[in-house]
């Protein structure tokens, strides 16, 4: 396994900076969300092949791959001047990720308002058709591109557990369609008790198309989970980490919700489950 950290995670700086910070803490890939560290707005403009290449050179010299893309908009937008505009941003992506070398363009699955707002009615079939039909496009340019895009099924969101992901995946029916796999971003005050066996149902329905992982834990706070750093929570992980030592060979895991003080303490942790599972 090769563990990284969300790049906006790292202590402040430039993005030569940052790169270095994440080699310094023993990191070995990132998970890059342009929107959160760049120097420039994002627009379509900006992301130039030149750049894509400039940035794959900064990453190279600190020996850090970039294991995912982050593009995280909604594809579920009712709207449909900017669902189009949306896509377009999506295969911006896809075209500078193939550029900077990234493992995937990774996003999340939306709700189904302009607002990107949760509702009882993201988990309807109505809303899963409306997420279907904005992500098609853009696996069609992930396939022309040979890039892969990564959905993270999040329980707030259209794609909220493990059998809505494998609906869609089977619907889409395309290999350049995959798994960001979230454990915690699956649990919500309903299920988290639950948590054993929907991460164990979530291996055995998604676990051929799972890209990568994002590693973090979370405590019951204020009625509600917060999420924190791997480590200091609720998390038992050593069904999930024995699971991807035994089938997913070098595969990418970064790190969420830490702070630059306990980044390294997160990673020592994630790495002594590793040698005893």
């Amino acid at each position: 396994m090769q563990i990284g950290i969300r790049f906006h995670d790292l202590k402040e700086g430039s993005i030569e900076e940052r790169a270095a910070f994440a080699a310094d803490q023993g990191f070995k890939c990132v998970h890059l969300a342009l929107s959160k560290v760049a120097p420039y707005k994002m627009t379509l403009p900006e992301l130039t092949p030149g750049w894509a290449m400039y940035l794959s050179k900064v990453f190279k010299k600190e020996q850090l791959d970039v294991a995912v893309l982050g593009c995280y908009l909604n594809l579920a937008n009712p709207d449909e001047a900017e669902l189009r505009h949306t896509q377009e941003v999506y295969k911006a992506h896809l075209r500078f990720a193939a550029f900077l070398g990234a493992g995937v363009v990774g996003t999340e699955t939306g709700a189904p308002n302009r607002e990107y707002k949760y509702v009882p009615e993201c988990r309807s079939d109505a809303a899963f058709d409306t997420f279907l039909h904005g992500l098609e496009p853009v696996v069609k340019c992930a396939e022309s591109m040979g890039q892969i895009i990564a959905i993270e099924p999040v329980a707030k969101h259209i794609i909220y557990s493990p059998k809505r992901a494998r609906q869609a995946l089977d619907a889409i029916a395309s290999p350049n369609l995959q798994i960001i796999f979230d454990p915690v971003n699956m649990l919500d005050m309903d299920n988290y008790q639950q948590r054993d066996e929907i991460f164990a149902e979530a291996i055995d329905l998604l676990g051929k198309d799972i890209a990568m992982i994002h590693l973090k834990d979370f405590v019951v706070e204020n009625n509600g989970l917060k999420s924190v750093g791997a480590g200091f929570g609720e998390m038992n992980y050593d069904a999930i980490l024995s699971y991807a030592k035994a089938n997913k060979p070098y595969i990418h895991a970064t790190l969420e919700d830490t702070v630059p003080a306990n980044a390294v303490a997160a990673r020592e942790h994630i790495e002594s489950i590793l040698k005893r599972v």
